[in-house]
């Protein structure tokens, strides 16, 4: 979560100042690297359970406050959106029952906010990016009242001079702009901890990006994101999005977005990455630090390094290094991967994080560098493979040996990891349970992703989009519950019988979005076609950026030709369209839609954005459709 006590830094004396202390803190820390005063000779482990609150129809739940307020517990606390929780979990010395006891805490936590959750009508999912988040979710209503994330908000669009723009392309392709930083919310991880010696810190932080790519495509959990189908692991994609603070101008220039993956090896220490995300990323947040960090280290006392955290908290690598102080008062270095998705379940969870130190382990004793085996572009492209396709990805290994994720986890990083279990002392039993969950998964390519895809293609035809995204999400939300790892899951069903009117609230849930329009310079015939062809009554006219004109009905097709146009030149779109047409945005309510149809005698109303660009349309049919299933329900009740 991050230091709550902090300012914008739009005060030029106060970012001076803490630009001051910022630099002070990374001599501070280079001291006490020469000095050896980090913590050494001890592994240890952790984790962050990011999870989201969903409501009994199993859309976001804004209730994350009053959760807390139930839970009396320090490891909890909040995130960015009033549908997101947020659980620490105790560091661990890495071997013997260290995996089942971080299975166990994450168990015992997750059933803490299961119970809390229940008590404010709410429930708790894991999964990286929650199916059934709307746009409507994504407004500053639904950030925490936290300062922090306001002054991160004003900060970051103060920098980028315009609003956040999203463009994915998968299965489906998103693209749209939105005026805040609440897109990061949509994203929830499982955040691994991985504490290692100052000396070792370059050779193990640059295996751990070398297996980033295949730990990732083994665990991929993201693959929808506002009812599209994306990238295994849309999360990759979203929050480099979601935080990107460079102008044009910067991102012409090929600048670093404040999340990334990282462009080449780390060299010598950790004081590289500290420098250079100080060079690269503007201050943005400051907050209270110490006045003489320096002194400090050459009394052999531990300084916080308060700021250097702070900015080192608004910098998202995926791969991110973290400066910390034990228990025992000894500071330490750790590398948090970010790259875990929350879910399918607490199982696959701790599964994945045994296959990430496993790895580590092992070839940080069986590797003398790592970057004698990779180009760094190699890595990348893994990585950015990974997100995108999962264990489909095409993987290159040692020395440029390309196979799928798939073969090369189960041919050679899963005994590698076993090994790595083994000589760090993890009891046996545990490294044939956690090796074996990701086994199952990965032999069966029964990912969350996958199962997700696959869960929604079964229920094709069988209800609204939103209907079955709600149903995917119920799903997911029971076997979890089950305890049952993804290899074991069912696919998704829809339920007829669930209470299917929370999907039609609005006409944003089920207006046709997938539509056929023409241009007002068109031929009338063009659009005659288009009714015949696609069996519609209405066709939109819009313009080439998408803004809404005209609209064209069968009714104003039958006019013209029973009087007959007695023109010598082809009629054309604009002759005959209704120039005005009511219009509505997709916030408004089915209720309300109806009744504007009815009043105005309407069999058509096209769904508008705030700057009248065509979103979708709803008929008289679609709304036939929703009395008849109104009526269907209501008789079932009565029988």
């Amino acid at each position: 979560m991050g230091e709550q006590n902090v300012q914008h830094s739009s005060d030029e004396g106060l970012r001076r100042a803490f630009m001051k202390a910022l630099l002070n803190e990374v001599r501070a820390l280079e001291d006490m690297h020469t000095a050896g005063m980090f913590e050494a000779g001890i592994r240890r482990i952790g984790a962050e359970q990011e999870m989201f609150l969903v409501d009994q129809a199993n859309r976001p739940a804004l209730s994350a406050m009053q959760v807390l307020d139930r839970i009396d517990d320090p490891r909890f606390t909040h995130e960015l959106g009033l549908f997101n929780l947020e659980a620490n979990l105790s560091p661990l010395e890495l071997g013997g029952d260290c995996l089942r006891k971080l299975e166990a805490e994450a168990s015992e936590l997750l059933q803490v906010g299961r119970e809390a959750a229940d008590e404010v009508g709410s429930r708790i999912a894991l999964v990286g990016i929650l199916p059934t988040l709307t746009k409507d979710h994504l407004s500053l209503d639904a950030m925490v009242p936290v300062a922090r994330y306001f002054a991160l908000n004003e900060a970051l669009l103060r920098l980028r001079g315009s609003h956040f723009r999203i463009s994915i392309k998968g299965i489906d392709q998103l693209s749209f702009n939105h005026d805040n930083l609440m897109l990061e919310a949509c994203n929830t991880s499982f955040q691994v901890h991985f504490q290692v010696d100052a000396d070792e810190f370059a050779h193990l932080y640059n295996i751990a990006q070398a297996v980033t790519g295949p730990l990732l495509a083994a665990c991929v959990n993201s693959p929808i994101l506002l009812g599209k189908r994306l990238w295994h692991e849309s999360r990759i994609a979203v929050f480099e999005h979601s935080i990107d603070a460079r102008s044009e101008a910067h991102a012409a220039r090929g600048h670093k977005p404040r999340v990334h993956f990282g462009d080449q090896w780390v060299e010598e220490s950790v004081i590289e990455i500290f420098k250079e995300d100080i060079a690269r990323f503007r201050v943005i947040l400051t907050t209270e630090f110490e006045d003489d960090p320096i002194g400090m280290v050459a009394r052999g006392e531990v300084p916080r390094l308060n700021a250097l955290r702070l900015h080192n908290g608004t910098v998202y690598r995926w791969n991110r290094a973290c400066y910390g102080i034990s228990g025992n008062g000894k500071p330490h270095l750790r590398i948090e991967n970010r790259v875990i998705p929350s879910g399918p379940s607490v199982l696959d969870e701790v599964a994945n994080a045994a296959f990430f130190f496993g790895m580590m382990a092992q070839l940080s004793r069986s590797v003398d560098d790592i970057r004698e085996h990779f180009n760094f572009g190699d890595v990348k492209a893994n990585f950015l493979a990974a997100a995108r396709e999962g264990l489909r990805a095409q993987m290159i290994w040692f020395d440029e040996e390309q196979m799928t994720a798939q073969q090369l986890i189960l041919d050679k990083l899963l005994p590698l990891a076993r090994q790595g279990l083994e000589e760090a002392g993890i009891d046996a039993d545990d490294i044939d349970r956690y090796l074996g969950v990701i086994r199952a998964r990965v032999e069966r390519r029964r990912t969350g992703a996958r199962w997700q895809l696959e869960s929604l293609e079964r229920m094709r035809g069988a209800a609204s989009t939103h209907e079955c995204l709600r149903a995917l999400t119920d799903s997911m939300i029971e076997q979890q519950q089950s305890g049952l790892p993804i290899s074991e899951w069912t696919l998704a069903e829809f339920c007829p019988t669930q209470d299917w009117r929370e999907s039609y609230r609005t006409v944003g849930q089920f207006m046709a979005t997938d539509l056929f329009t023409v241009r007002p310079d068109d031929i009338v015939d063009f659009a005659a076609s288009l009714m015949e062809w696609r069996y519609v009554r209405h066709v939109p006219v819009e313009d080439d950026s998408g803004q809404l004109l005209g609209l064209v009905s069968h009714r104003q097709l039958l006019r013209l030709i029973a009087r007959g146009s007695g023109a010598a030149s082809p009629v054309t779109v604009r002759d005959i369209m209704h120039s005005e047409p009511v219009a509505v945005s997709p916030d408004t309510p089915t209720v309300e839609a109806i009744r504007l149809m009815r009043e105005k005698r309407l069999s058509c109303l096209p769904v508008v954005d705030e700057e009248r660009k065509l979103l979708g349309l709803v008929t008289e049919h679609d709304l036939v459709g929703v009395a008849g299933r109104l009526l269907e329900s209501y008789l079932a009740e009565k029988a």
